[in-house]
């Protein structure tokens, strides 16, 4: 479903709002944009905003770069599914929640999110990503050589997985907040 750039009314974000009876749960590859967009989105909504990546680190008490050395990457994603079904499953978890950037292409969170949440994919093409993942220096995966490359690989394996999302939105270079009225219309469009 292709999305254009004008947005919802007040009114119509306020109505969609109310008919939102799961988590949205944001998915795609690292620097899309997943907790900028989410923040603006959850304001919008008038819900939290959960950034599953800061509950891992809270819960493992550690950095993510820190799990991935000491542990690997299997114990993570194991973890990072865990907490993002704790997430979901929690009381009154009308809420939006930013994930990683693989935590969707494990089968069963997954399904998980597929199952009890609005699952929107946000992409990007691999210059945009590039530009966004080197304003930080805490992402494991691209420590193991050309970022280029292994974005172009990482966003290839999972397209996939990815694409099980119902809602596709492109998360251009323009400001986040043209790629969360895209949202907006996205979920209204699913439910």
């Amino acid at each position: 479903m292709e999305l254009d750039d004008t947005t919802l009314t007040s009114a119509e974000i306020e109505a969609l709002a109310r008919r939102i009876d799961r988590p949205v749960v944001l998915v795609g590859m690292m620097g899309v944009g997943k907790s900028s967009v989410g923040r603006k989105l959850a304001s919008l909504l008038h819900v939290p905003f959960v950034d599953a990546d800061e509950e891992i680190e809270r819960a493992a008490q550690m950095t993510i770069p820190e799990i991935f050395d000491q542990f690997g990457e299997a114990y993570f994603r194991d973890g990072e599914r865990r907490v993002i079904a704790r997430l979901i499953d929690a009381p009154g978890a009308h809420s939006v929640i930013a994930t990683g950037g693989g935590a969707f292409v494990n089968e069963d969170t997954r399904r998980l999110i597929l199952e009890r949440g609005i699952a929107v994919w946000l992409d990007s093409d691999v210059d945009t990503l590039l530009e966004r993942v080197a304003r930080k220096d805490n992402r494991p995966l691209l420590k193991q050589g050309n970022p280029r490359e292994i974005l172009t690989r990482l966003r290839a394996d999972r397209e996939a997985a990815y694409s099980q999302a119902p809602i596709h939105v492109l998360s251009t270079a323009g400001p986040h907040s043209r790629t969360v009225g895209k949202v907006l219309k996205g979920i209204a469009a699913w439910l």
